[in-house]
């Protein structure tokens, strides 16, 4: 329990280190390189697959190191890094034994998104808007010479997958929007492509591993179902065929390259439960039991032995765990929670469904300070909106300082989150300020319905959606508020559309809003033509380079607040985007947002 006369800081919550991206296992599997912010940027890291001594081999300062994979060979790491948060993905390579990281040529407003190797460790195939800013192609580099080749372009927006064996095929996803994508299956040997596994309406397909014989690849997909499965299309036969159907989404699929071992993790009402098979005896293998949160970052060695991932829980910040497939063990390599705050003052979530206007249910995760109260809450709301709130050690330990100060927390997953199938995911589809409004209402007067809760003592945070949905709540539902803390939030659908990054325009219309055409319609839903109903202090916070929500969204809202005379207080991060790279800004703003709520929630 926390001693009240000694109450950890927020530094201590916060001393953690935090992982971007996926972990990459090099070839023979001994090794496990990944991108953490230990250094205070996020840089690439390797270390031993059993513990140890980790060293760094990036050391940049103002870019962040977002994707990597090592190459099959072993010799090289191709990394993203973009610069201050603008998301322009630079390509890159290193040596990671003794090597200097060299960027690729290419243009510096492009980005670039990473596919996989060829399994000869020749090639690799990555994603690039170089072409035209509103068109994603596929291209593939010769890793020795450089010598780049388009290998399919047009209208559209377009992922490298996964290669197949024998180098003569490249999967690709098209994506539609975020609930209808398509496999294209391209021919490198003569140059076509096809769409495989063709569907009408919204489905989500990706691609997969292929077999290690080459005669076909598996995939995951919606397609006739609420909920991603599992499937494997088999060339010969251009048919694809079930193979892992679960009542609740697949999120994580990985194969060993020897095709021994299939893995995959499934998002359980938020949780994660990891499963493995051992295919050449179609037997499950058993796994060691671990802590209820969150699994991500799921990687497979090539002989099927050893499988590394990322654990994170409400109670402990994530860290790297690697499991010898054979002996059924687990190893913690990572331990980055610094800050000596002990386990038995965490407080785990409780699961929770709040009934909402038309008879759906609205899952949430409820924390609960220790003690009678009534206490303050504050109303934590996901960005995306297709996203979804997970149980794990949120914003740097934000949720578990504010408990420690008899603040509650109450997060939801309102229509439009993942994980609920896709016909809750879509029902935010040109519908931002609509019901989800009403979801936010239900949430509110489900706090006020609990004994423990002081009503008048209710407050606001969220970051990207999560920030609309701050500022929405706070100029629509202004009674329910006494302060709120808005992080990179579009006030104003109509000049967010607009202003959105290239790629992203053609979704617009059926995700948001056409900006041209449907002016007064977003107007109906922005924050900004509510601004006046705004009374409940409020903290903004802006990255000066976000290509997302770009700064004028901050910039419209508090100037008009200012201009009523009503308490605002704007921080702008010149050297951050759309979110937090550095470790010491991040903090700051952390630390800031707590600290100003627990100012107006705390008795």
């Amino acid at each position: 329990m926390i001693d009240s006369t000694k109450r950890p800081t927020f530094e201590q919550f916060a001393a953690t280190r935090n992982y971007q991206g996926g972990l990459t296992l090099s070839p023979d599997g001994s090794q496990i390189a990944y991108s953490t912010n230990t250094s205070g940027q996020f840089n690439i890291w390797r270390q031993s697959s059993d513990g140890g001594y980790a060293h760094q081999v990036t050391s940049f300062t103002d870019q962040a190191v977002r994707e990597l994979s090592w190459s099959p060979d072993g010799s090289k790491l191709l990394f993203l890094a973009d610069h201050q948060g603008n998301e322009q993905f630079q390509l890159h390579l290193v040596d990671p034994e003794n090597g200097w990281p060299e960027r690729l040529p290419g243009e510096p407003d492009v980005q670039n998104h990473l596919g996989s190797w060829s399994s000869d460790g020749r090639s690799f195939a990555y994603a690039a808007n170089d072409r035209e800013p509103t068109e994603q192609d596929i291209l593939i580099r010769d890793a020795t010479n450089g010598e780049v080749r388009r290998v399919l372009a047009g209208e559209g927006v377009y992922d490298a997958a996964h290669w197949s064996p024998d180098g003569k095929f490249l999967t690709a996803i098209k994506s539609q929007s975020n609930t209808n994508t398509d496999i294209i299956l391209i021919d490198l040997v003569n140059g076509t492509h096809v769409t495989v596994l063709p569907h009408e309406g919204d489905v989500k397909t990706y691609a997969g591993p292929w077999a290690a014989d080459g005669s076909g690849f598996y995939f995951v997909s919606d397609q006739d179902r609420e909920f991603a499965g599992v499937g494997f299309y088999t060339i010969a036969t251009g048919v694809g065929a079930w193979v892992e159907t679960p009542d609740w989404d697949i999120e994580a699929l990985e194969l060993s390259a020897d095709g021994s071992v299939l893995a995959w993790i499934v998002n359980e009402d938020g949780y994660s439960r990891l499963y493995a098979r051992d295919l050449k005896t179609g037997q499950m293998i058993k796994l060691p039991s671990t802590p209820a949160g969150v699994n991500g970052g799921l990687a497979i060695s090539r002989d099927g032995r050893r499988l590394a991932l990322l654990q994170i829980s409400p109670a402990r910040p994530g860290e790297i765990h690697v499991i010898d497939l054979q002996t059924g063990t687990s190893r913690q390599i990572t331990d980055g929670f610094l800050g000596g705050v002990p386990a038995d003052a965490m407080i785990q979530p409780e699961l929770v469904r709040i009934a909402a206007f038309d008879g759906r249910e609205i899952p949430a995760f409820l924390y609960r300070p220790r003690g009678e109260g009534p206490f303050g809450v504050v109303y934590s709301i996901h960005g995306g909106p297709e996203a979804q709130e997970r149980p794990t050690y949120a914003y740097n330990g934000l949720y578990q300082y504010w408990l420690s100060r008899g603040i509650g927390v109450l997060a939801t997953n309102i229509r439009g989150s993942t994980g609920y199938g896709k016909s809750y995911q879509k029902l935010i589809h040109r519908d931002f300020g609509g019901d989800d409004l009403k979801d936010f209402e239900s949430a509110a007067k489900y706090l006020q319905s609990l004994p423990w809760v002081d009503a008048s003592r209710l407050g606001l945070f969220g970051g990207s959606y999560g920030g609309f949905a701050v500022l929405s709540c706070a100029s629509r539902l202004p009674e329910y508020w006494a302060a709120a803390v808005d992080i990179v939030g579009p006030s104003n659908l109509v000049t967010f559309a607009k202003a959105v990054p290239p790629t992203w325009r053609r979704f617009m219309a059926g995700w948001v809003g056409d900006p041209f055409t449907e002016e007064e319609f977003l107007l109906s839903r922005s924050p900004i033509t509510y601004v006046d109903q705004i009374k409940a202090p409020l903290f903004v916070i802006q990255g000066a380079n976000d290509p997302r929500v770009v700064k004028p969204e901050s910039d419209q809202i508090v100037e008009r607040l200012r201009a009523r005379g009503i308490e605002v207080r704007y921080d702008v991060y010149e050297d951050e985007g759309h979110g937090f790279t550095k470790r010491t800004n991040s903090l700051k703003a952390m630390k800031d947002s707590a600290e100003f709520l627990e100012r107006y929630l705390a008795k």
